[in-house]
């Protein structure tokens, strides 16, 4: 007779020419042999394993393997068949036999481990179950497919997780109230936070609108500097213009009134020619130092107003420019001589009117003294004894003109006579 199984079944043959067992999909049946089908579909076994922590506290596992032959090792296939086949896998035997092997290995790992360890760490305590059970089926060719570890249960009398979940609902709760309280505390910091980054932006542009500004109205003095510098150069220019008509106008002046006051000075004496010279002397040198000290006055005011953006100082360069040019004008129009030049300076700053004053002042101070003197009349001399006696006394009318003369010229000039000739009395 030939047999064939069905998909999740297998043959097991014994009897006649088998020396053991005999396994198969399919096979004739010879006379002499036994031949039995068996079911290698996994079944689901459901238990509630008591067990107990290391601090001795009870609890209840329940938990559901899927449990079958292993069809993937023959030695395995083998084992099942000889062992486990001929029962019923609902059987009582079965469930008892695999009840056991979970119920052992379960209650050794969890003596081993705390409550704690138990509860927190259900994934690991499942693989190490899985683990031990697994094995101990492998003697009996069997293979855990599936196991699932439910919620572990207290014992009556000892409600350990159910305090513990207490406990952590507690502590989750407190934890929700922290988050709660950081998420606030997080969005018033944020705010605050956004508050500030809006005010320091909005200094920000305020800072840069100034800078801004502060520049266009920099620009803007900078163009009205450069426009009131080119009409100063401008005015100063025609101020020139002006300057050398009058220059010119003012020499002839100058000429004339040098003619004049060199006739007056002529007539002088000269002891008043040589203090006007002198006097002249001093006043150049006064004119020199009131030149250096305006030079000075204008270099301090242009060192102290050179910080104001440099406008001022480039409105005093271009001023400084235009003198120069009028300098040059000037010497350009009188030749190139210095000293004519210098004289116009001096007639244009009233110099030589002032050495016209001064040597008026020293004319009129001089007071001449006018002394006359007479050595006799005509009829006197008419009536002398004889032309001799009249010669001696011509002769002696000089020598008695002379004390006066001296007396006069050193009241005039201080120049006294030689020694040889006399002294002057005080009388």
């Amino acid at each position: 007779m030939y047999r064939i199984a069905s998909a999740s079944e297998y043959l097991v043959i014994t009897g006649a020419g088998i020396s053991d067992i005999k396994i198969a999909k399919k096979s004739w049946i010879l006379p002499g042999q036994s031949c039995k089908i068996f079911d290698v579909s996994p079944v689901n076994y459901t238990f509630e394993v008591q067990a107990m922590s290391a601090e001795k506290l009870p609890f209840v596992l329940p938990a559901v393997f899927t449990i079958g032959p292993r069809i993937d090792d023959e030695n395995s296939l083998l084992r099942y068949a000889k062992l486990i086949s001929p029962h019923d896998k609902l059987s009582h035997h079965v469930k008892e036999l695999v009840q056991g092997v979970i119920e052992g290995e379960t209650r050794v790992l969890a003596a081993s481990m705390t409550m704690e360890e138990v509860f927190k760490g259900t994934k690991e305590f499942k693989e190490e179950v899985f683990e031990k059970v697994q094995l101990e089926l492998n003697q009996f060719g069997l293979l855990i497919y599936n196991a699932n570890v439910k919620q572990l249960v207290d014992v009556p009398g000892h409600e350990y997780f159910s305090y513990l979940g207490q406990k952590t609902q507690m502590e989750a709760a407190n934890q929700a109230k922290v988050d709660v309280a950081e998420a606030r505390m997080k969005g018033e910091v944020g705010a605050k936070i956004r508050e500030g980054q809006t005010m320091q932006n909005e200094a920000k542009i305020d800072a840069e609108t100034k800078i801004i500004s502060t520049q266009r109205q920099g620009e803007g003095k900078k163009e009205e500097i450069r426009v009131k510098t080119a009409v100063k150069v401008f005015e100063n220019q025609r101020e020139a213009e002006v300057a050398e008509a009058n220059a010119d106008l003012a020499k002839k002046k100058a000429g004339w009134a040098k003619e004049a006051q060199v006739a007056e000075v002529e007539a002088t004496k000269a002891v008043a020619l040589r203090e006007a010279e002198l006097q002249k002397e001093v006043e150049i040198m006064n004119a020199l130092t009131r030149t250096e000290k305006l030079k000075a006055e204008f270099l301090s005011k242009a060192s102290v107003e050179y910080e104001t953006k440099q406008r001022e100082a480039e409105g005093l360069l271009a001023l400084a420019q235009a003198q120069g040019a009028y300098l040059r004008t000037l010497l350009d129009a009188v030749g190139g001589n210095y000293a004519a030049l210098r004289d116009y300076m001096m007639i244009n700053s009233g110099m030589f009117q002032e050495i016209a004053r001064i040597n008026g002042e020293a004319v009129r101070g001089l007071e001449p003294k006018i002394s006359i003197w007479s050595s006799g009349s005509a009829g006197e001399a008419v009536e002398g004894s004889g032309g001799g006696g009249n010669a001696m006394k011509e002769v002696a009318g000089i020598y008695k003109m002379l004390p006066p003369l001296f007396k006069t010229v050193h009241e005039q000039t201080g120049m006294l006579p030689p020694a040889w000739m006399g002294s002057i009395s005080d009388s």
